[in-house]
Order: C-alpha cells, then structure tokens, then sequence
C-alpha cells in the first residue's frame, strides 16, 4: 500500500451553523492511483469531532473509501512578523540585537586595525634593524614612527577594551530580556489534526471526495435593523455568526439552522400524582376566601432560561440560506451575514399604559413579507433622525402582523390619579369598593406644529373568577366612555390631542361582594 505524506489540500466549501455547533462539509479532487494508497489531507480544525466524521465519493466514481481517521499532534508555531503593536520587551530586543550587531562590527574594525598597527610595529623595527646594520642612523625618524605606531595600538587597544565589555553587558541584559519574553509571550505549540484517508481505486485518475463533521465553538442568532421612513418600513434580517473553530470558513455556502441537536428524545418519566377528597369545615363552607393576583396571558414558544437564550423558532426548526456564499474568520468575533430585507407599508401608533408606565410609546405595525418566520431578535430602529435605540422581535409567522416598538415620546406626558371608597348595603351585606382612575394626559408641541395626534390610552379592570365577586364598569360616569372592553378586562380609549392640548380621561367601576366573602 503506497502512502502519501504530503498533506493535500481539504478546504472548507460548506457549513450548516446550529445553535452550539456547525455540521462542516469539505470537498476535494484527488488524483488516485489504482490500488489501496493512504492519503494525508488537510489540515482540519483540531475540534473536529472524530464520531462524525464521514467521507464518501460521488457517485459513480472508480474509488471506495476503506477507512477515515483523524489524527493530531502538536506543532511548534511560525515565528510571527514584528509588528507596531508588539510588546515592550520584544522592542528592547530588537534595540539590544542592533546595539551587538554594531558593536560586534566595530570590534572586528578594531580587531583589524590593531592587526595592522601590528604588521607597522614589525615591519618598522626591521628596518631599524637592517639600517643599523648598515651603517644608517635616522634615530628621530625612527622614534617619532615607533611613538606614533603605539599611541595609536594604545588609542584603538582602549576602544576594544571598551566595546568587548559593552559586549558582555548587551549578551547579559539580552539573555534576560529573552528569559522574561519566554515567560510571559512565548507562543505554545498548536494542535493540528489531518485526515488520514485510506482508499481503493480500480484505476487511476482524478475522484471527487466529500468529508464532513461535526465541530464545536460555533453558533448563531438572528438580528435585524428596521428603517421607518414616513408610512413605510424597511426590515433587514441579518444572522450573527462566531466561531473559533481553528479554520477560516472562505466562500463557503452557509446554512442557519435551529435545530437542536443536542436535545435527548427521551419521553419524560411519568410519576405518581395522587388526589384526595376531604369535607369542608363548617367556617369553610361559611366563607369564600379570594385574592387579587396578577395573571399574564400565556403565550407559545419556549420557556425562558438563563444565560444565552437559544433560538426562538416556534417549536419547528428553521433553515435560513443567505443569497450569496460568506466568508467568516474563525476569530471568536460576530460577524453579520445579510439574509433578507423587505419593504411595506407600516402603520403607526401612540400607546400608552399608565399603570405599567406613564411613557406614551410609539407602536409601528407592519405584515411580514419577508417569505420566511422572523426569529426572535434585537433590532435596530432606526427613524429619520438616525438610530433611536434598541428593542426586541418577537417570533412571526411568514405574513403574519408584527409589532414594533419605537420607544417613547418626550412631548407626552401621563400622569395617574386612583382613588377607592368601600360601603357596605343595610340588607344584603354586601361590600361594595368603588374604584375611580384618572388620566391626565398632555402634549407639548413646538412652534409650528398643527397636526393631530391619536394616543391610545388602556387601563384593566379586575375579571372575577367566582360568582360571588361581580366587577361592573360604570360606563355613566366614565368621561369620556371607553372605545372598547376585551374579555381580559383592557379598556381602551382613542384619545384626539391637539398641539398644545390637554385631556383628561375617568375611568370608574365597581366590585361587589357578598357578606361570606373574604379578602377584599
């Protein structure tokens, strides 16, 4: 069996991204020889998950795949390129290196032309030697060039002296310097893993392969950035991808998913649940204990948890496919990948709450056109004066109405006044509470401002439960009366405010119980 040691190239060409996850599919043409070989492709992202991973070849193609592995070990990493933003110490290096390298010139300057001092020393004395002997005497002659020969050996022996111990001092302070950046940023050696392919081939020639697996440190979650422009609304749905998977994902096609593949499928375990039956007492059956609670209408989706809330989808996964292929570094960092953006008529609304708050807010309501569910998501809400803040998506159905809040407004004001009287009937006993709200509302409008607005005010009223509690509203002494009453007891009034104007609204309704009722 031959076996290749060169890696061959395996890059990344498609990704399904999950909520913790993404499920990476790989593509590559190998140039096959006929028989069994073993083949090292890649490298791959070390988190790989070795269970999942497959490799097939297209249909059709003279190779079959025997086995598939991964395989990982440790390798030192490059030397990085100095940077402007490299640390303190990797700056006294760099200082330190070129401080010996001109020193270590100079001392073989030095070194040579002492050398040389030398040779003249020789040479001088040989000639005083043989002219001696020959009968010459040129004793100033001889002692001016010998003075000169050693002052200069005495000049340039002192700067020698002087650059070997700056020599010595630099190698001390640059060994210690190097000491500490291997402490503190020496780089550790990085995990790689390969694919070691083991294949057989009928005949040679070039084969399509397909690998995929799974990988952790991947995950996405919709956004979106509403544009409001007059009577109209621009909606973009981008999703926000990070991963650090260890690879760069490069024009590959993503896919958004929310699947939850990580949910077991086990039923719940059923336990015991028992129920007794035992007379009432005397003063029970006397009295009817009742409570005011504070109830919220239920609503589908997923319950709440802690930490990084998941995917709201409704309880039926999703797919999503942005239009054209993305690249997504493998920083840790969001990244925004356009999925889709629609525009379409929006009608606005002031609305206001004042038990809840005394902020009247403007409502944009719009259908979703978008041709896909909108996943619950922050938005961005942008208006004409720019960006005005951040709110929140619920989940929608494709072409179902949605509700945007835009925040509120600064010209409106709410205020709220309650006040509650309790008479009991001569012959009945019964109590009776009357309760009465008043909403003062008032709006403060600029020079030059003559348009009316609409702020839709909404007070509840308490839905009894048990026939021995009757809530009634008293539409008579309501001012004005109330445009509507739903069956959750929201009462709700259209209030018309000029520039400038004031109004104030009443709401009054009684609550009535019988003498053996208790609570109220």
């Amino acid at each position: 069996m031959s076996t290749e040691t060169k890696p061959i190239a395996l890059p990344v060409t498609a990704v399904t991204c999950l909520e913790d996850r993404a499920h990476v599919e790989r593509t590559a043409v190998l140039d096959l020889e006929a028989g069994v070989q073993r083949l090292r492709l890649g490298p791959v992202g070390a988190l790989a998950v070795d269970r999942t991973l497959h490799a097939e070849f297209s249909p059709g193609q003279p190779a079959t795949v025997l086995d598939v592995r991964l395989v990982r070990d440790w390798t030192p990493r490059g030397p990085v390129p100095p940077a402007e933003d490299d640390s303190a110490l990797r700056h006294r290096a760099h200082a330190l290196e070129e401080e010996r390298r001109s020193l270590e010139q100079r001392r073989d300057r030095l070194r040579t032309r002492l050398d040389l001092l030398g040779r003249l020393a020789a040479d001088l004395l040989r000639e005083i030697g043989e002219g001696a002997g020959s009968g010459e005497s040129e004793g100033p002659r001889w002692s001016r060039e010998l003075d000169r020969v050693d002052a200069e050996r005495d000049t340039y022996g002192e700067e020698l002296r002087a650059a070997e111990s700056r020599l010595a001092a630099l190698r001390a302070e640059l060994s210690e310097v190097r000491r500490a950046m291997e402490l503190a940023e020496e780089e550790p050696a990085e995990l790689v893993a390969h694919v070691e392919l083991t294949v057989r081939a009928t005949t040679a020639g070039p084969a399509r392969l397909r690998l995929s697996h799974l990988t952790p440190c991947a995950l996405w979650r919709p956004a979106y950035r509403a544009v409001l422009d007059g009577e109209s609304l621009t909606l973009e749905t981008d999703a926000v991808v990070w991963q650090r998977t260890g690879e760069d994902w490069s024009d590959v096609r993503l896919t958004l998913s929310t699947a939850r593949s990580a949910l077991a499928g086990d039923p719940p375990r059923l336990v015991e649940d028992r129920l007794t039956l035992k007379d009432r007492t005397p003063a029970e059956r006397r009295t009817i204990d009742v409570e005011v609670r504070e109830e919220e209408v239920a609503t589908l989706g997923p319950a709440p948890v802690l930490g990084l809330p998941g995917v709201d989808d409704g309880g039926e996964a999703r797919v999503l496919r942005p239009p054209a292929p993305v690249s997504v570094p493998g920083d840790g960092r969001a990244h925004r990948v356009p999925l889709s953006s629609f525009t379409t008529a929006a009608d606005s609304e002031y609305a206001c709450s004042p038990e809840l708050s005394p902020l009247v807010t403007q409502v944009v309501r719009f259908d979703n056109l978008s041709g896909h569910a909108l996943l619950a998501g922050p938005v961005d809400l942008v208006r004409g004066s720019g960006f005005t803040g951040r709110g929140t998506l619920d989940f929608t159905a494709p072409g179902a109405a949605v509700e945007l809040a835009y925040g509120s407004r600064d010209d409106h004001r709410v205020v709220r006044r309650t006040e509650e009287t309790r008479d009991t009937t001569g012959l009945t006993q019964r109590t009776v509470v009357t309760r009465t709200v008043r909403l003062h509302l008032s709006r403060f409008s600029p020079p030059g401002e003559r348009d009316e607005r609409v702020v839709v005010l909404r007070e509840r009223i308490p839905v009894s439960e048990v026939s021995a509690v009757e809530v009634r509203l008293r539409e008579e002494a309501c001012s004005p009366a109330p445009d509507a009453v739903d069956a959750e007891g929201i009462v709700r009034w259209d209030v018309t405010l000029p520039p400038g104007g004031r109004r104030t609204v009443t709401l009054v309704y009684e609550l009535s119980a019988a003498a053996r009722v208790g609570g109220i």
